[in-house]
């Protein structure tokens, strides 16, 4: 059987979707009465599951897609997940410093420190985070973030202050690309001034901007900071220890994490090569692919954990999720992209 263009079906389906309630699509298992069969399924992923009758004939969805059922799986708001009013010891400031407690860009709320790791080419160490963590979201062009910005330890939500918390410095980052970005061409500004100019006259608040659809796919959400001093931090996640090597995420298998603002909590992977749109801020959104769904187990603030088997090996880097879920980029991906090592 020919495999599936996941991100292709994706973009097919939000396209045909009159609901606008797909978010996702992967490769997972059917489940039936919330059972798993160990069928092979295209997962879609859904804000809300709403039955076949009350749906517009868009937005049904296939019970097969090319030779595989169709598993469709409530997710709700899949969003980043960082800014979390949450206090206990991982908020704190620690020296040496663990994975599983807070960290942050400078102008970042907090996330989770992910773990400490080393650069394949010169062997120096290095903290692991999220891009959105470390380096504030940025796509490389915006200003957002440099090299040799302050990361602070706490965060600045946890009381991180650049004078005193400075545990870092941004060192290397993988731009995060916007589903919807400004334009470069003049003539989709000139007619955007051309809007503007009519719209003044009856709404002198408000403006028309012209947007257009990136291509741009986002495989990880990841960037690195060298410490102050290598003895300011500690290898060993916090109640977890130390990562033993790196496994490809399965379909069922149990996972866990050490994280900022929910500790030491646990789930079992749903679907892999999954395509989904995730919520950057509130009106921007990224398109991530070859990612990993995971149950529930993070709130905000979790961002940048670790997802590590039950014998510590790990699998994946925590971004995104919901009450519902949780979404990883796969570690694989992640430590490629930096060229860095465990």
């Amino acid at each position: 059987m020919k495999k599936l263009d996941i991100p292709l079906l994706f973009r097919e389906l939000v396209k045909q979707d009159q609901d606008e309630n797909i978010v996702g699509a992967g490769l997972g298992h059917k489940y039936m009465r919330g059972k798993d069969t160990g069928e092979n399924a295209v997962t879609v992923l859904v804000r809300k599951k709403v039955p076949r009758n009350e749906l517009k004939r868009g937005s049904i969805i296939s019970r097969k897609i090319g030779n595989l059922p169709t598993d469709v799986i409530e997710v709700g708001d899949i969003q980043l997940q960082n800014d979390r009013d949450d206090h206990n010891d991982r908020t704190k400031a620690l020296r040496p410093a663990q994975p599983g407690v807070s960290i942050g860009h400078y102008k970042v709320s907090a996330g989770t420190f992910g773990a400490v790791v080393r650069d394949r080419s010169t062997g120096e160490i290095l903290i692991l985070s999220n891009n959105h963590v470390l380096a504030n979201l940025t796509n490389g062009t915006d200003g957002r973030a440099i090299k040799g910005d302050p990361v602070l330890q706490p965060g600045l939500y946890d009381g991180g202050e650049k004078e005193s918390s400075t545990i870092a410095y941004l060192h290397r980052f993988i731009p995060l690309y916007r589903d919807i970005n400004r334009p470069n061409c003049k003539i989709a500004h000139m007619f955007e001034s051309f809007l503007n100019a009519g719209i003044r006259y009856f709404q002198p608040h408000y403006r028309v901007q012209i947007l257009r659809e990136s291509e741009k796919l986002n495989r990880v959400d990841c960037a690195v900071a060298v410490p102050v001093h290598p003895d300011a931090i500690n290898p060993e996640i916090l109640e977890l220890g130390l990562i033993k090597g790196v496994k490809e995420p399965q379909i069922g298998m149990k996972i866990k994490k050490s994280g900022r603002s929910t500790g030491i909590t646990s789930s079992h992977v749903i679907a892999t090569d999954v395509t989904f749109k995730v919520g950057i801020s509130q009106h921007e959104y990224g398109i991530f692919t070859d990612q990993v769904l995971a149950g529930p187990m993070s709130m905000p603030g979790d961002s940048g954990s670790i997802i590590l088997t039950d014998d510590n090996y790990a699998v994946g880097l925590l971004f995104a999720g919901s009450e519902q879920a949780t979404m990883l980029n796969k570690i694989a991906n992640v430590l490629d992209s930096l060229n860095i090592i465990f």
